[in-house]
């Protein structure tokens, strides 16, 4: 019989855990990192800003009431009218503005003939673009009815570039049609306009913006709620004695505005205004004086003498003060912290016996008696009165402490605070506060003056 073989049991060899130097330096740098990246973690993180040299803008955005020299022209008869000039162009006296047909077979006839007219040129295209494109910027969903006023705009801007109410053989044309109609020809220079606008005052009577002055203005006026205005188009009916145009007789134009208590302290020094009419892209600059409307509240005027055509048609306008930049160091709004210091009166400060250094004499108290000692203060800001020193459980003076009048005897106890607006300065690798005094500001930066204590280079806690 065989024998059974007998297998042998293998036993894996363990190799001994060797340590070397290396992996000893390997588990510090490791341990090292794991405790600096938790601590970075835990700890309050701290922006540093490099102060810079620079300005802020604070423009500031106001919708104003255009007022000017303009005359409104009435009807004589009623019937239906028939424009033959553009909104917003000029007529010389004598120039036919508009005529009045009491049947309406004359807007009938210019129609079939707009219909069957040329095609409008490159450089008309370009300025009805124009129009729209004004149109669009300053377009608001809150004045829907801007749609329409824009439609009839564009209308006469195209009857007037086919050449059809300018046509020398109208005239016969429209006898050999038989149709019989009122001319009406403008009896002064200046600029046309069909827009007649009004406002209901608080005891319900209609004013018109063309009786208007700087002087009669209210509120009211700008209240758009009970802004009202016509238009008058060709083949509408017109009554007797109603508005049929206006005519603007001078280049000369205000822009009026509500002023609030900062804007008259800010305006008031200032005799020129720079104005942008954003959705113009025009940039002018125009006299401005503040005066007392007959509410007796404050509102802004700015006096033009050119760019009128380009507002003739408008009432209510958007624009934007433009205010010069104050010069001075740029610091974040963040950056800025109030710290509160002790006041200490003027005449309590002394001079460290032969050093050059300033302090005061603090009372100290021992076994022997009351003393004083001087004690080095670094001195923050100071007025007519106090001088402000800091507030530090660290510090040799707290509160409860007194001082003594150099010379005088006299004792203060510190106890009195006030605070001051500062940054931290770590130039020198530790936090040291700084006053600042702030010319300007925005929501993000502020504009200091004191460049003595913030200069340009520095940095500070944000």
């Amino acid at each position: 019989m065989a024998k059974k073989r007998k297998v042998k049991k293998i036993v894996r060899y363990r190799r001994p855990l060797n340590i070397n130097i290396g992996m000893i330096i390997f588990f510090l740098i490791f341990v090292y990192m794991s405790f600096y990246v938790y601590t970075y973690i835990r700890r309050d993180k701290t922006q540093f800003y490099e102060v810079k040299e620079g300005g802020i803008v604070n423009d500031k955005s106001y919708t104003g009431l255009i007022l000017r020299q303009e005359e409104i022209k009435y009807t004589d008869r009623a019937g239906y009218a028939n424009c033959y000039i553009r909104e917003g162009k000029r007529a010389s006296v004598g120039t036919r503005v508009y005529s009045v047909d009491e049947t309406g077979s004359l807007s009938e006839f210019l129609e079939s003939q707009l219909a069957a007219n040329g095609e409008i040129s490159d450089r008309d295209m370009t300025e009805l673009k124009r129009q729209l494109s004004s149109f669009s910027q300053s377009y608001s969903d809150q004045h829907f009815s801007q749609v329409y006023d824009a439609k009839y705009s564009l209308d006469s801007s195209v009857a007037e570039f086919m050449n059809l109410n300018s046509r020398d053989d109208l005239d016969s044309a429209l006898a050999e049609a038989g149709i019989s109609y009122q001319q009406v020809r403008s009896d002064q220079s200046g600029i046309v306009s069909y827009i007649i606008d009004s406002y209901t005052d608080k005891e319900g009577n209609t004013k018109f913006y063309s009786d208007l002055t700087s002087a009669s203005i209210t509120e009211e006026a700008f209240d758009r709620s009970g802004y009202n205005k016509t238009i008058t188009k060709s083949g509408e009916l017109l009554e007797k004695d109603g508005p049929a145009y206006k005519i603007i007789t001078s280049e000369q134009w205000s822009l009026v505005f509500q002023l609030t208590e900062d804007d008259v302290k800010e305006y008031s020094s200032m005799e020129n205004l720079e104005i942008t009419f954003p959705g113009y892209g025009l940039t002018i600059n125009g006299k401005f004086t503040i005066s007392a409307g007959a509410d007796g509240k404050s509102y802004g005027k700015v006096d033009f003498d050119k760019y009128l055509v380009q507002f003739a048609s408008e009432r209510f306008i958007k624009f934007e003060v433009n205010a010069d930049p104050v010069q001075g160091l740029k610091i974040p709004v963040t950056s800025v912290i109030s710290k509160d210091f002790f006041l200490v009166p003027i005449d309590y400060l002394a001079q460290g016996g032969d050093s050059s250094d300033s302090g005061f004499y603090k009372e100290v108290y021992s076994d022997k008696g009351t003393s004083v000692v001087f004690v080095p203060t670094t001195l923050y800001s100071s007025n007519d009165q106090y001088y402000y020193i800091n507030i530090s459980e660290d510090g040799e003076l707290k509160a409860g402490d007194y001082i003594v009048k150099p010379d005088a005897g006299d004792r203060y106890q510190l106890g009195q605070t006030a605070s001051l607006q500062g940054v931290y300065n770590i130039n020198k690798g530790y936090a040291v506060f700084k006053q600042i005094e702030v010319l300007s500001s925005n929501e993000e930066y502020y504009t200091v003056k004191n460049a003595n204590t913030v200069y340009e280079g520095a940095i500070v806690y944000q």
